[in-house]
């Protein structure tokens, strides 16, 4: 009793110390996977939260599909956008925000005519933040509370001549792994020069407050502003495009626009037209134009309704990190048989509607952190339950039966790990590779059955090392080809390169094998390879004897690529999709001819098809080698 006891204060603190590390670590800026899982628990449970409708304090004025199509042209003519603030101006808003980036010169008609403009009304301009690399920059360390803030290589502002009658703010939006923007930071700086944001410059001139900024928070007035530690604004959206009032341009130019929709009114001036401006995912909206993601950070700062994910919020998520997954596994400790499962799971299970209430109420509890801190230890604590209860044995022989179901032994070790892997079918983005000997079948009618075994055995074993080298699961082999797969166990970030590496490989050690075969053999074959990248639905297939395959327009494609490359006198076919997920910059030893916009056999549209040659090796005509199978 005394042992079992020791053994589960050591769990207890092992857990304690897992929940620490793994929060610690996240809040360092390490495990950045957790903010994509995180961005994804939001999205769901902004869903469940349902669409709100916002305080009605700001209209946008979109320059949309109509107003390009009057005008003929995008972006709008500064004329143009003269008009449109004059209009505006004249309906006398509180503040008119210019979600345009006015740093070109245009006509010098125009552009006098746009300056004039905004002389006339409470204006403020968009600028952007250039920064040296493709994210935005934190720096850390000392007591500046500024410190913590983006640091950009310099900022992309308004030309002089509209600066000098207007306010200038940041536009520049943070997004999450998922691309939907999470946070909007309200300061930005330079080594020499700190800019407020473009949301927070328009709320502080609509509030006429002044900003203050404290060590821990930002004050517009004597009011808090509800930032994140790095004075970050957490946005929650209200709904789909266009839940925020929006008008077109085009009733500018109509003289239709609504005094009622501008007076006394926030009104951003931005675009919603299709191939210009930002646009991003939502929960809500797949096309969120950025226009409206800014309007929902102002509508935040002026009504105070934003969600809260402050220091005290981040309090709470640590606590919850290390004492969730103590509850846990005492709870398993505590009763070893079926009530404590139960018991543990009705914990998990109000464990969640709490972070679901708190966020309807407008708290942000990082469900991601808890969740890798809890499940990790409790499932290892299971485990051990579980071999200590005798159960070892059944769960090995159900683990042997499941991997003797199984034909590619890359996913073994895998499924040693969890044997009920592809149980449920898993849609994700991945690579194929397919690879197909031409003129076998002629040639098994006229050689020795024996010798043609030795000969599809030789070729599986090249297909074989180049798969594995390369990372790649061969879910089967089809006779005299084979289908490999990239994105197995699970799909990651060079499965395009490696994909193709894998083709460039077999290419080269087929053709070396094919020219190492006897005359009478190697003038009969020859051989096709096609390559694809693009979403897959990955899963078990078969009952008694089970192998993980793949299913989906991508493997489609990537099967008749091989047709392709045939038609084309050539023996690797690309796709374009496949070239741009791996970030090809090409190859020394080998050159790409293409692209050629082409259909494929049993799909409709037409794809750009790249072929890819060998210049290290000469070769027969492929014309020659390409014999139909």
């Amino acid at each position: 009793m005394n042992s079992r006891r020791v053994q589960i204060l050591v769990a207890l603190a092992l857990t304690a110390l897992w929940g620490a590390g793994i929060y610690a670590g996240h809040a360092n800026g390490h495990l950045r996977f957790l903010d994509r899982l995180e961005a994804t628990l939001t999205d769901l449970r902004t869903l469940a939260r349902g669409v709100q409708r916002p305080p009605d304090l700001v209209t946008i004025v979109a320059i949309d599909n109509t107003v390009v199509k009057r005008g003929g042209s995008y972006p709008l003519p500064r004329a143009d956008l003269a008009r449109v603030v004059d209009t505006i101006v004249q309906f006398k808003p509180k503040v008119i925000a210019i979600d345009l980036l006015l740093v070109d010169r245009s006509a010098a008609i125009g552009d006098a005519t746009l300056a004039q403009t905004l002389a006339t009304g409470p204006i403020v301009l968009a600028a952007a933040a250039i920064f040296p690399t493709a994210s935005e920059t934190v720096a850390t360390g000392g007591e500046d509370p500024l410190a913590v803030l983006p640091q950009a290589e310099r900022f992309l502002l308004p030309l002089p001549a509209f600066a000098e009658h207007a306010e200038v703010g940041i536009v520049n939006v943070a997004t999450g792994q998922s691309g939907s923007p999470l946070s909007v930071p309200m300061l930005f700086r330079t080594r020499d020069k700190v800019e407020m944001s473009f949301p927070l410059r328009v709320a502080s001139r609509a509030l006429d407050k002044a900003l203050t900024i404290a060590p821990d928070r930002l004050m517009l007035g004597d009011r808090a502003v509800p930032t994140d530690t790095d004075f970050a604004l957490p946005i929650t959206y209200y709904g789909p495009r266009r839940t925020i009032r929006t008008v077109s341009a085009q009733s500018v130019f109509d003289g239709t626009l609504d005094r009622k929709a501008i007076e006394n009114r926030i009104v951003v001036i931005g675009a919603a037209v299709a191939g210009g401006g930002d646009f991003y995912p939502t929960p809500f909206d797949s096309l969120m134009p950025g226009v409206e993601v800014v309007s929902t950070a102002i509508t935040h700062l002026v009504a105070g309704d934003g969600i809260v994910r402050d220091h005290k919020v981040h309090v709470a998520d640590a606590l919850a990190a290390i004492l969730l997954p103590m509850l846990l596994v005492g709870l398993l400790a505590w009763r070893r048989s079926a009530p404590g499962l139960v018991a543990a799971a009705v914990v998990m299970m109000a464990w969640a509607a709490l972070n679901l209430f708190a966020f309807t109420h407008g708290i942000w509890l990082n469900a991601a952190t808890t969740l890798a801190a809890a499940v990790p230890p409790v499932a290892a604590f299971a485990g051990v339950q579980l071999w200590a209860g005798g159960r070892r044995t059944q769960y090995l022989a159900a683990k042997s039966r499941s991997l003797a179901q199984f034909q590619a032994p890359a996913v073994q070790e895998w499924l040693a790990r969890d044997p009920d892997f592809l149980a449920k079918p898993v849609r994700q983005n991945a690579a194929i590779v397919f690879i197909d000997l031409s003129g076998f079948t002629a040639l098994s009618e006229r050689i020795d059955p024996d010798a043609l075994r030795d000969l599809l055995k030789a070729f599986h074993a090249l297909i074989d090392r180049a798969a594995v080298d390369c990372g790649g699961v061969i879910t089967g082999f089809l006779g005299d080809g084979a289908m490999i797969l990239f994105g197995l166990p699970s799909a990651m970030p060079d499965d395009a390169a490696r994909a193709l590496k894998c083709a460039i490989d077999l290419h080269r050690s087929v053709e070396r094998w094919i020219g190492s075969l006897p005359p009478e053999v190697a003038d009969q074959v020859g051989f096709k390879i096609g390559a694809h990248f693009g979403p897959i639905v990955a899963s078990r297939l078969g009952e008694s004897h089970q192998h993980i395959t793949a299913t989906g327009d991508t493997v489609n494609v990537a099967s008749r690529l091989m047709e392709v490359a045939v038609q084309n006198d050539a023996r690797l076919a690309l796709s374009d999709t496949l070239l741009d997920a791996a970030d090809f910059l090409g190859d020394p030893d080998g050159t790409l001819r293409g692209p050629l916009r082409t259909q494929v056999r049993g799909r409709s549209g037409t794809i750009a098809v790249w072929f890819w040659r060998d210049e290290r090796q000469s070769r027969r005509p492929a014309a020659e080698a390409d014999v139909t199978s």
